[in-house]
């Protein structure tokens, strides 16, 4: 077995991963996906130790809605919540929301991880296996009947000889698979988040990862307002905004920091910046922006919006996507080639059971229910397509 990587590994965008795990899907499909991988994750974090510091405080959906019902017919049945109304519950159990929150789901299955911890606990149980890792840029795949990949890296250009071989490169995925003369369905879109130190202690330390479910507008001041929709680039601020903005403690119980996040951007690119710092990639206006929205669900973090944290860090890394938000795990066409890919903004909680499905995939052991809904042979099922097409929610955070 050989990991080849052009850079040290999970240093790339997932090192801007949000670190967050929950079952919580619109479909049964990526709900089993997710649970197998979960428990996967549950089984790690045993046998370590928890080396990964696996924390178990689910995930809150809050919505100014009066029902949910249409949210709850989404979630499969055996899916373990608890839903909290207006008139004391909510205040009790998540005092920091809104009080104009009017419902709130509270997935029970979920949480966050160290994924950089999570990545090196797996690296080491990698090398024990035989394992080894080499660090070189792919530059071209010829397919001699076994295939003889080109890298460029340290030293001279090297060759290296494999039988098979499993397309797992992230954002560059697509690129790849052009070398195999292959193109596949993804689009890259670059997301950001933020973390600051809660100087002011806005956020409570037990707060479990919280999502305002509902589209908002921003609170700006009616010269903003105004300024904001007679400039072109800016105008889409002045407008309603989807959903989606989070946020959750960071650094556990004893941390002073918070991450926030909000997946609004829409603007796909096919090729990823090599450098995630780029000015072209990062936008200057994200931390005020999303520091807005998520204080439209905790009014704790209005004090930071007239007077911004001095310590903060704005990251951000490319959610690696297909048109319904499922990956592509499985073989490609062509004989001996494997993918993981389109992993989109929840790698990090799905990397055990992706992992797994492919290696039994190559293998040719027996497979899980989902494993052709997740695969490419997912799009030569047209009642399949047909339904995601038509769904309202992607599960996209």
């Amino acid at each position: 077995m050989l990991l080849i990587d052009s850079r040290q590994p999970m240093s790339f965008t997932s090192a801007q991963s949000g670190d967050n795990y929950r079952n919580w899907w619109p479909h049964r499909t990526m709900t089993d996906f997710t649970n197998d991988s979960i428990d996967e994750l549950d089984r790690l974090a045993a046998e370590s130790d928890d080396i990964f510091n696996m924390t178990r405080g689910g995930y809150c959906l809050a919505t100014r809605q009066s029902s949910v019902d249409e949210t709850l017919a989404t979630i499969p049945d055996d899916i373990d919540v608890d839903v909290l109304t207006t008139g004391g519950d909510i205040q009790r159990l998540f005092p920091a929301l809104a009080p104009d929150i009017q419902n709130v789901i509270h997935i029970r299955r979920g949480g966050d991880i160290s994924g950089q911890q999570l990545g090196q606990y797996l690296l080491q149980k990698f090398s024990a296996a035989g394992g080894r890792r080499l660090t070189g840029e792919v530059t071209s795949i010829a397919d001699k009947g076994r295939y003889e990949l080109s890298l460029i890296g340290e030293g001279a250009p090297k060759t290296v000889n494999a039988n098979i071989i499993v397309n797992a490169a992230g954002p560059f995925v697509n690129r790849i698979a052009g070398m195999l003369g292959l193109d596949l369905p993804v689009k890259n879109i670059f997301q950001q988040k933020i973390a600051f130190e809660d100087h002011l202690a806005a956020i409570p330390r037990d707060m479990p990862f919280s999502i305002d479910l509902d589209s908002k507008q921003l609170d700006w001041s009616d010269d903003e307002r105004r300024m904001l929709a007679e400039d072109p680039e800016l105008a889409w601020l002045a407008h309603a905004l989807p959903g989606g903005t989070h946020c959750r403690p960071d650094g556990g119980p004893n941390g002073k920091w918070v991450k926030l996040g909000w997946a609004y951007n829409e603007k796909k690119t096919q090729e990823p910046e090599e450098d995630l710092a780029n000015e072209t990639a990062i936008d200057p206006s994200f931390p005020e922006i999303v520091i807005r929205g998520a204080a439209a669900f905790l009014p704790a973090l209005q004090s930071y919006v007239t007077s911004p944290p001095t310590r903060f860090s704005h990251y951000g890394g490319y959610y690696t996507m297909t048109d319904e938000n499922w990956p592509i795990i499985g073989t490609l066409d062509k004989h001996g080639a494997f993918v993981i890919g389109a992993l989109s903004g929840f790698g990090s909680m799905a990397a055990c059971a992706a992992g797994k499905l492919c290696a039994a995939t190559i293998c040719g052991d027996t497979l899980p229910s989902y494993a052709d809904d997740l695969s490419l042979a997912r799009y030569s099922n047209k009642d399949l397509m047909t339904e995601l097409a038509a769904a309202q929610s992607k599960g996209l955070l």
